[in-house]
């Protein structure tokens, strides 16, 4: 049995650990939930072949989840075979180096016919990760030893996994980790983040787990908890879950990115021909729909808020720009790059062509597709299931540019000298 008061001890003491810097990236999305780094002073264009690689690991196991990294460590998660077994493993690796500090079992892996493996990206908090696996489990553990320090079970909760495993990238907000097990008794669950003891459960929400995370926002000055599902947009209050305002959308077979909020505006997009919408909440916590169309019909790659424009893929038109506010195209390119994930850092788009590996650096304007740099990942996996793609979200962290294809991870140096 694990040691619970441990736990408090070494939660209690979170904030004093460590030293975080302006470039770290301790959770999914970045420190303000945005994916736009706040970075300066990185590189405009490339060599032909690309920036200084400066490691390869080429070990950390098959699946999709992304990376944090903080106080010159990266985490991420992999499906490992060890002992004949296969499961899912939280890592830590130096960042500056690649080379594996620990790794610790999170769970069974997740079997896909598109992949197997985690999906989701750690998230730091003190001396504390929290990770949550393809079937639904989730771990505290330190962040100096990959220590276990709590555990939970979605499926103990009455969550099912969705059709492609958990994707969910688990919100740690003040005393709070906060997390989708989706269900009956409550769609929406948090935990005591010191003890993994549950606080409360939405109960008066109860749709399916999808494929988005829950961004923390505060909307006509009161704080909330926003989560899209497959008919609904929904916001609860961190102090009990209940439901503060809702909001209908027409998801169909999954919705992926994470909802951008602005002020009182959530930007909202799903693939498989659903399009997007902006959705006005007013101070009587109801919902208004500003606009809705099928200009962004983004996937899975994700979508990010440069000052007025969003950019990302759309599914049939290309990568584009839309305006925030009107939902107006301001330009599309659909033959330069693949579809694919985004990130942005020191006004730079970093995107991802899926299915080639390559990768283009794009000024982040509403002028046009201005592309000053591409290369291709290379070495590419051998591992990967031939329904999958280059699925992880870049990451661009203390001047440093992170990739991911299944069991390789690359570093590549992209600060200017």
């Amino acid at each position: 049995m694990m040691n619970r008061r441990l736990s408090l001890i070494v939660c209690a003491l979170a904030a004093a650990v460590g030293g975080a810097s302006a470039g770290d990236w301790p959770q999914w999305r970045g420190p303000d939930h945005s994916d736009v780094s706040q970075e300066i002073g990185l590189l405009k264009t490339w060599p032909a072949d690309g920036p200084k690689r400066v490691w390869l690991n080429e070990n950390v196991g098959l699946g999709y989840s992304g990376f944090s990294i903080v106080d010159g460590k990266l985490f991420t998660m992999g499906a490992i075979n060890d002992d004949d077994q296969d499961s899912e493993y939280l890592i830590c690796l130096d960042a500056n180096t690649g080379e594996q500090k620990w790794k610790t079992k999170v769970g069974p892996t997740l079997g896909n016919g598109w992949g197997n493996g985690p999906r989701g990206t750690p998230t730091v908090d003190g001396a504390c990760v929290y990770a949550m696996g393809g079937t639904g489990d989730l771990i505290c553990a330190q962040t100096e030893d990959g220590k276990q320090l709590w555990t939970a079970s979605m499926g103990d909760l009455g969550g099912k996994a969705p059709n492609w495993g958990y994707c969910e990238s688990v919100l740690v907000d003040g005393p709070r980790v906060v997390c989708t097990p989706g269900g009956d008794q409550g769609a929406i669950v948090a935990f005591n983040k010191d003890d993994g003891k549950v606080l409360w459960r939405s109960t008066d929400l109860t749709a399916g787990a999808q494929y988005a995370s829950i961004i923390p926002a505060k909307i006509n000055g009161q704080a909330q908890y926003v989560q899209l599902f497959t008919e609904i947009l929904a916001a609860v209050s961190p102090e009990d879950g209940k439901v503060l305002w809702t909001a209908d959308w027409p998801g169909k077979t999954a919705v992926i990115p994470t909802p951008i909020v602005k002020d009182n505006n959530i930007f909202v997009t799903s693939g498989y021909g659903v399009g997007c919408s902006l959705i006005e909440i007013d101070k009587d916590n109801k919902s208004h729909e500003v606009y809705f169309n099928k200009n962004m019909k983004n996937h899975h790659g994700g979508v990010l808020l440069l000052g007025d424009y969003v950019y990302g893929h759309s599914d049939g038109v290309g990568w584009m720009c839309l305006n925030f506010k009107t939902g107006e195209v301001k330009w599309n390119e659909r033959g330069a790059l693949g579809k694919g994930c985004v990130t942005c850092a020191d006004g730079m788009l970093y995107c991802i062509d899926e299915g080639n590996g390559e990768v283009a650096l794009v000024e982040a304007s509403p002028n046009g597709w201005n592309e000053h740099s591409r290369f291709k990942m290379a070495p590419q996996t051998s591992r990967r299931n031939p329904r999958g793609r280059i699925w992880t979200h870049p990451v661009v962290s203390n001047g440093k540019l992170y990739l991911r294809d299944q069991d390789l991870l690359y570093c590549y140096d992209v600060k200017a000298q």
